[in-house]
């Protein structure tokens, strides 16, 4: 198949495998949509760092939050959630005087409330990896083009009223569906694109959390 032949959002890269549009344009997010989006993930501190660098992420490119990725996890102490529950005051302010990070104190302030309400969660059913897996979507045919991919879907409307129902700030259908993405709750890798066998292997292989 030629690049003339590939449908609409795939793209072929230096390698020439085709990969889905948006993942040509740095290198790192080569690296990141080869490795990482769209992999399954039940850790309670990775959920919560792909969750609230999405939030981060908001009106600004994808790109600026990957290149800033290491410096997020250092000044949110690893996405720890009872570390990151526990910052105050003097923490916000040290958050925004750091320039590695995005200065932003709405999404600061909401990052140390979402610990806080991940860890109720904690207290009410064990987990937020419980809670997002229970809003995983019936399997679907894969998108195939770009014109398939949703910026919000039902599943992604409903984790967001039950967040916010639970206290989590900047958790909107949209911003949750790119969460979904991300972490793996759904396969949006197009049709023929590279990465999206390995996607569907790991997500088969994944013990679901459940509630206790």
């Amino acid at each position: 198949m030629t690049a003339a032949d590939l449908p609409d959002g795939l793209s072929r890269g230096e390698d020439g495998r085709p990969r889905c549009w948006w993942a040509l344009s740095a290198k790192e997010y080569i690296v990141y949509h080869d490795e990482e989006w769209g992999r399954p993930v039940s850790g309670e501190a990775a959920l919560f760092e792909r969750f609230s660098l999405e939030s981060f992420q908001s009106g600004l490119s994808w790109l600026t939050i990957l290149r800033k990725r290491d410096n997020f996890r250092s000044a949110f102490a690893g996405f720890d959630i009872d570390r990151v529950a526990a910052f105050d005051e003097t923490d916000v302010e040290r958050l925004l005087d750091d320039a590695g990070i995005v200065r932003h104190r709405g999404k600061i302030e909401a990052t140390v409330a979402n610990a806080g309400a991940a860890r109720t969660v904690h207290d009410d059913i064990g987990s937020l990896a419980a809670l997002v897996w229970s809003y995983e979507p019936e399997p679907d045919r894969p998108p195939g083009r770009l014109a398939d991919l949703p910026s919000a879907t039902d599943a992604s409307t409903a984790l967001a009223k039950d967040l916010q129902a639970r206290g989590f700030r900047f958790v909107g259908p949209t911003t949750v569906y790119a969460f979904m993405q991300a972490m793996g709750l759904v396969n949006d890798h197009l049709e023929g694109c590279v990465a999206r066998e390995a996607c569907d292997t790991a997500r088969a292989e994944l013990a679901r959390p459940s509630p206790r």
